[in-house]
C-alpha cells in the first residue's frame, strides 16, 4: 500500500511565498541601511544594477553578507528598523516552532563487556550526528555562571536567510526523517501572519509596497510624462504617456511604452544622459 503526502493548504503555500520574498530581498534591505533614503525614481535597486554593470569590481547585492551587523552610523534608519524587526520576528518564530515540532536529540550509550559484571555502561550522552543534523534548529543559550556570562546564538548565527529557509520547510512540512512532527494548523496560521507582516515590512522599507509616482524627468525619447509604478512582490515599471508616438525601444503595454525588469536599467541610463545634456546647455 502506497501513501501520498497530504496536499498543501493555501495557507502553507502563501506562507512559503512570503518567506521566500523576504529572503530574496534581504540583501537589498541590508544594502539600503548604509545608503540615504531614496524617494527618487527609479527605485534604488534599479540604480544599483546600473552601478554594478558600470563597475564590475563593485560589490553586488548577491555577494553581500546576508547577516544583520552593527551599523555605527546607519544612513537609513527606516531600513535598519525594518531589518531588526523582521530578523527578531523570524528568529522568535523559529525558536517557538522548534520547541513544538522538533524532536530532541537522541542519546547514545557506549558499553563494554566485563567478565564479572557483564555489559557495563562506559559513557552516555547526546548523539553528535543527530545533534548536528543540518536540518535541526538550535535555540540560543545563555549561561549565567560567573562574571563572564556566555551566550551562544544557536542557529541564529546563520542569519535571517537560513531562518526563512527553515521556516519554509516547516510551513510545507518537508520530510526530514522523524526529526519534525507535522506543523499544527494553529502554529501554521501564526507563522503565516508573521511571514506576511515581515514581507510587508521589507517591501515598505524598500518602497516596493505598491505605489504610483510621477517622475520629474521627462521621457528621454519624446519628452512625455513618465509614471513609475511598484507592485508588492513584483518588479517596478515605468510607462510613457505619449503612447505609440514615443520612439523608446520598448514594447507597448495598454497603448503606452513601458519599461520593466532589466529594461529599467536602459531607461535610467537614458534619463541620466538627458540630465547631463540639460546641464551642459544651461551651464549648470
Amino acid at each position: 500500500m502506497t501513501t501520498t503526502a497530504p496536499a498543501l493548504t493555501a495557507t502553507a503555500r502563501q506562507t512559503a511565498a512570503d518567506l521566500a520574498a523576504v529572503r530574496e530581498q534581504w540583501g537589498d534591505l541590508l544594502a539600503a541601511i548604509a545608503r540615504p533614503p531614496a524617494p527618487e525614481w527609479p527605485p534604488r535597486r534599479t540604480q544599483d544594477r546600473v552601478q554594478d554593470e558600470a563597475l564590475p569590481d563593485a560589490p553586488a547585492i548577491g555577494r553581500l553578507p546576508l547577516t544583520l551587523r552593527e551599523h555605527p552610523a546607519p544612513l537609513n534608519l527606516d531600513a535598519l528598523d525594518a531589518a531588526c524587526q523582521v530578523e527578531r520576528a523570524l528568529f522568535e518564530s523559529c525558536d517557538a516552532l522548534a520547541a513544538r515540532v522538533q524532536r530532541p536529540p537522541r542519546r547514545l550509550e557506549v558499553r563494554r563487556e566485563d567478565p564479572f559484571r557483564g555489559s557495563v555502561p562506559m559513557w552516555s550522552g547526546v548523539d553528535p550526528a543527530d545533534y548536528n543534523d543540518p536540518a535541526r534548529w538550535h535555540l540560543p543559550t545563555v549561561r549565567d555562571i560567573g562574571p563572564g556570562n556566555a551566550a551562544h546564538a544557536g542557529s541564529r548565527a546563520h542569519g535571517l536567510h537560513w531562518a526563512a529557509v527553515w521556516l519554509e520547510g516547516r510551513a510545507l512540512d518537508e520530510p526530514a526523517g522523524d526529526l519534525f512532527a507535522p506543523t499544527p494548523p494553529a502554529l501554521l496560521d501564526a507563522l503565516a501572519g508573521v511571514a506576511a507582516h515581515a514581507r510587508r515590512t521589507v517591501e515598505r522599507a524598500l518602497q516596493r509596497d505598491g505605489r504610483t509616482v510621477t517622475i520629474d524627468t521627462p521621457c528621454p525619447w519624446c519628452a512625455g510624462r513618465l509614471t513609475g509604478r511598484t507592485m508588492a512582490g513584483g518588479e517596478p515599471s515605468v510607462s510613457c504617456a505619449t503612447g505609440e508616438g514615443c520612439a523608446a525601444p520598448v514594447l507597448l503595454d495598454r497603448g503606452r511604452r513601458t519599461w520593466t525588469g532589466a529594461e529599467l536599467v536602459g531607461l535610467y541610463v537614458a534619463m541620466q544622459a538627458a540630465k547631463e545634456r540639460d546641464r551642459g546647455r544651461t551651464g549648470a
